[in-house]
């Protein structure tokens, strides 16, 4: 029989909040010591996949150069094609049961749906195993922090999923706010027009969804052969199968299985204020957008947060917008009207940048500017990072600690929108102070038979 997985985590108090606060900035947000092996450069590491279709399959082929001994999916025609792939590994439909027999493993890679990220990651963690999670790193606030928690304390090489983390646009975006080019910046935005959720009908008719159902099903459907139904459910509350839950990325959209835009793009597009501007935990959160649907996510909606000042660095006001939001500097037609992208506002000009590149702003101000030394060293590669350091120790980009506090803020913003308040907030003891009705959403509740903690 599978174990049960259980975190023995604890309440950090005051002293041990603010001392990692204050090292956010530093080797903190670069990466915790890996636990050594005895692995060298040259061996390989043996790897188990946890979740092995979709995501799962990229994950995989990124690290197939390594042994890949064990891969798992719920679904056993996903399986059976991971399978054919890698002849040598064991196959599994239950990850609980892959981790009970992962004595040969080394590390694992976790690509399942978001609400059973949790799980598969803590358990490998408190096995002692390296892990590599997609993003966002739990499907829960509290969550993030048990996994964080869990990791620092095992000493194993993490990496989140936000590969363009590991890209050189990102570093040199960095450099340039954290050297003072558009000198202080006191205000961010990151935003993408993808409108994926809960849809009011203009939004619909402008966008399209990405299925028609706006609620959930009365009816049930047969579920598929070879998935795994209740396996795929795990913690999630109980509910027949329908075709709008699965496959991917249709999940994605329900507040039981997803967290919607905010945390998957999100996980991308925030990341890069998180680390230009070395935050941590937002002193306030408050969302705006249309009424929240109780079961669905919105397509549309803005956040906004309030961190205080940072070392010589002033209080900063950052704000998410996804869907048909955009930043009121987009709306009124003063940067480029891209869809998606990152904007730093500071005291002498602004920074846009997205994916690959970036421009200074007004664009006359800075014809004659002219980039500080580099001070970041390039990566070798998202996923090549977490190998090297599961082999070495060397530091990853977006461990969970860094990835971990990332992941809350995200989802503080989803709390903050689904409550319809501007959220007080204390990281230490993860409550806002002014809304006790948070605490359901900030730790949730698990279908019985599954227990974090």
């Amino acid at each position: 029989m599978a174990k049960q997985i259980h975190a023995n985590t604890h309440q950090i108090n005051r002293r041990h909040f603010l001392q990692r606060t204050s090292v956010a900035a530093g080797i903190m947000v670069l990466g915790a010591p890996a636990l050594l092996r005895g692995k060298g450069l040259n061996d390989k590491l043996n790897i188990g996949i946890i979740g092995a279709g979709g995501r799962g399959a990229g994950n995989a082929q990124s690290v197939s150069r390594e042994n890949i001994v064990a891969v798992c999916d719920v679904d056993e025609n996903r399986l059976n094609q991971s399978g054919t792939t890698y002849p040598k590994a064991r196959r599994y439909i239950d990850f609980r049961k892959l981790l009970d027999e992962a004595k040969d493993l080394d590390a694992v890679v976790v690509s399942t749906a978001e609400h059973t990220h949790a799980f598969a990651t803590l358990g490998a963690i408190q096995l002692g195993k390296h892990v590599y999670c997609e993003k966002p790193l739990t499907h829960g606030l509290w969550e993030a922090r048990v996994v964080a928690e869990a990791a620092a304390k095992a000493k194993v090489a993490t990496q989140m999923g936000t590969q363009i983390h590991a890209t050189e646009n990102y570093r040199r975006v960095v450099e340039l706010v954290q050297s003072g080019a558009i000198g202080p910046v006191r205000e961010a935005h990151a935003w993408v027009n993808r409108a994926w959720g809960w849809q009011t009908p203009e939004e619909a008719k402008s966008y399209g969804d990405i299925v028609s159902v706006q609620d959930r099903p009365k009816e049930s459907m047969p579920v598929p052969n070879g998935l795994r139904w209740d396996l795929f459910l795990g913690p999630a509350p109980e509910r027949p199968f329908h075709s709008v839950y699965w496959p991917g990325p249709k999940w994605y959209r329900w507040w039981d299985f997803g967290s919607g835009t905010m945390s998957d793009m999100g996980s991308h597009l925030n990341d890069l204020p998180f680390w230009a501007l070395k935050l941590r935990h937002p002193l306030t959160i408050e969302s705006f957008g249309p009424p929240p649907h109780p079961e669905i996510a919105p397509a549309s909606m803005t956040a906004c947060y309030e961190y205080g000042s940072r070392g010589d660095l002033p209080p900063v006001k950052v704000y998410w917008h996804q869907g048909t939001h955009f930043p009121p500097q987009h709306k009124e037609k003063k940067i480029p009207q891209w869809g998606m992208g990152i904007l730093f506002v500071g005291d002498k000009g602004m920074l846009l940048a997205d994916y690959g590149k970036f421009v200074l702003l007004p664009e006359a101000d800075f014809k004659d500017f002219k980039a500080p030394e580099r001070f970041i060293p390039p990566s070798p590669g998202h996923h090549e990072e977490w190998i090297e350091a599961c082999k070495t120790g060397k530091p990853t980009g977006s461990n969970f600690d860094y990835a971990g506090a990332l992941t809350e803020a995200n989802h503080l913003g989803n709390i903050a929108y689904r409550l319809g308040k501007k959220l007080e907030w204390d990281p230490v003891n993860l409550k806002a102070t002014n809304c006790p009705e948070a605490d359901r959403l900030i730790r949730k509740a698990y279908r019985p038979g599954w227990k974090l903690a």
